[in-house]
């Protein structure tokens, strides 16, 4: 089954927030490493359980990405009945984990 990965609201903003942060639009390395976020979100359309659950709550996983000490963590729920998973943040690796209104 595929899933249709949707991005929320605030994890749009965290894309765009890393995005300026690496300086994306200006370097051609930034830019790649952000496309490849990209491609791992979507890849999340197959075989979204591959990735362990989250420590925030155990209905959300979190998807690593990035080398060290630049990893972040894609953290979603995957909704079974609309075949959907729900990008839900998207924070660097060394952050505290979300708080419960950031959920």
């Amino acid at each position: 089954m595929r899933y249709r990965v949707e991005i929320s609201a605030k994890a749009q903003l965290d894309l765009d927030r890393i995005y300026r942060y690496i300086h994306g639009e200006t370097s051609e390395s930034a830019a790649k490493w952000f496309d490849g976020l990209h491609r791992a979100l979507i890849s999340l359309s197959k075989m979204p359980q591959r990735s362990p659950l989250a420590r925030e709550r155990p209905l959300l996983r979190h998807l690593l990405y990035g080398k060290k000490p630049h990893i972040y963590r894609a953290i979603y729920l995957i909704d079974e009945d609309r075949g959907a998973v729900m990008i839900v943040a998207i924070r660097h690796g060394a952050r505290a984990p979300l708080r419960p209104k950031e959920r």
